[in-house]
């Protein structure tokens, strides 16, 4: 049976937590957003016990939890006293980097409800202080691209699923039904010969119009 892992990710709000949780479902973790941590133990339980493809499981355990955030510290203690294997990823930024975040998308900060972003980011790494002296890893976002974080939780955490390579999907279409949607590449080959009147190719095109007309 594949080796289970439980990452519980956590951190300073605008540092990605997200952004990472989405990432780790596309390598096929499956992923719950902001679980009160009082459900972590038991939940991280349900899924070592499982005999499911709940083998890699993500949880977002953060501030936005309320008074329910509290409890986060007990409830690491508790997986560690039933022996389930886990990992705390702790993600953060530089004030600079999370206030300009913040402005950019003009999101409100959990804790800035009454007060500037910048005193709400101090207020949170305070209450967060107890919790990243509890990580297994710590990810500065601050100048990381996409495509680092990318590289670094391929190494980290794995790819679950491993034959995920790359996937080419070659197709013709009709220009008059319009170009499709999903294309990433469009090219225009109207100025070959059409194949039903190349006597070595004619064959392939009935089976194509045969098939249809099955279809239909």
């Amino acid at each position: 049976m594949e080796r289970f892992r439980f990452v519980i990710i956590t951190g300073m709000s605008g540092a990605g937590k997200t952004n990472f949780m989405q990432k780790l479902e596309d390598m096929g973790y499956y992923c719950v957003d902001n679980l009160p941590p009082v459900l972590i133990a038991r939940f991280a339980d349900l899924c070592w016990k499982s005999t499911s493809n709940t083998r890699h499981v993500a949880v977002v355990s953060d501030i936005r939890g309320g008074s329910f955030f509290d409890a986060l510290p007990q409830a690491l203690d508790e997986l560690n006293k039933r022996g389930i294997p886990h990992e705390v990823v702790f993600l953060e930024a530089s004030d600079e980097a999370l206030v300009r975040r913040y402005m950019e998308t003009r999101r409100q900060h959990p804790l800035a409800k009454t007060m500037r972003i910048q005193e709400g980011i101090e207020a949170e790494r305070k209450i967060l202080a107890g919790v990243r002296a509890q990580a297994d890893v710590i990810i500065d976002t601050t100048a990381m691209k996409p495509a680092d974080l990318q590289e670094y939780m391929g190494s980290r955490f794995g790819a679950v699923d491993k034959k995920r390579d790359m996937q080419i999907t070659v197709f013709s279409f009709g220009f008059k039904y319009g170009i499709p949607i999903d294309a990433d590449m469009v090219i225009d080959v109207r100025f070959l010969p059409n194949p039903f009147y190349v006597e070595e190719y004619k064959h392939w095109t009935c089976l194509l119009y045969t098939s249809d007309a099955a279809d239909e």
